[in-house]
């Protein structure tokens, strides 16, 4: 992100929706009716409107402007809004005040500062407030399938713009929410056999207030 907006030009669903969301949904499936749920990084929303039919108070917020134009007009009963995640937290919080969960699929690959957007997501989160949070699954036995077949330009491609910048496994991801203050509860593969997974899905946890 960083100023940098990825372009939007429809409200179609992406490819990774199908093996994402029984996941997710399974992760969410205990999360109560009127609760205040935030997509960070929604792009078009066409992610966040599968859980539409939910009852949950649901937002979500992106600097791309084509995709929040996008979001409005096909998912009106849903509050969007322009926002940068990296740095907007205030404005963010006018919005919704706080929220018992947020979602992140498929965006902390795309941030320069990925810590920012996690600091965010943990600002915004009430205590004991889940984040579930997606990113494509990078691994040891992945790599060496991508090299041997080689396969490493076209999955690390730097000729797609506004494409991916960071590259996460599950160690790195993890290090990176238990430095922000997360606890990490749960992790999931998803897509694809096991350890060649096309993505990985981790469910944290904000810690109750100390008394």
């Amino acid at each position: 992100m960083n100023g940098i907006a990825y372009p939007y030009r429809g409200s179609n669903h992406s490819g990774s929706h199908q093996y994402l969301f029984p996941t997710v949904n399974s992760l969410l499936a205990n999360i109560p009716k009127d609760a205040t749920v935030l997509d960070m990084g929604c792009g078009n929303g066409s992610f966040l409107s599968l859980f539409a039919q939910n009852g949950w108070k649901l937002h979500g917020t992106d600097l791309s402007s084509s995709g929040i134009e996008m979001a409005k007009k096909h998912f009106p009963e849903i509050n969007f809004f322009l926002a940068d995640s990296q740095s907007n937290l205030e404005s963010i919080q006018r919005q919704i005040g706080t929220a018992d969960v947020i979602l992140s699929t498929e965006v902390i690959e795309h941030v320069y500062n990925p810590r920012a957007f996690l600091k965010t997501a943990f600002d915004l989160l009430k205590p004991n407030g889940k984040l579930v949070i997606t990113t494509p699954y990078h691994g040891y036995c992945k790599n060496v399938v991508l090299s041997i077949s080689g396969k490493m330009d076209r999955h690390f491609t730097v000729l797609w713009d506004h494409g991916h910048i960071k590259f996460w496994s599950r160690k790195t991801l993890t290090l990176a929410l238990e430095e922000t203050g997360f606890k990490v509860e749960q992790f999931h593969g998803s897509g694809r056999v096991p350890y060649l997974w096309k993505s990985m899905v981790i469910m944290a946890r904000k810690p109750a207030l100390q008394v």
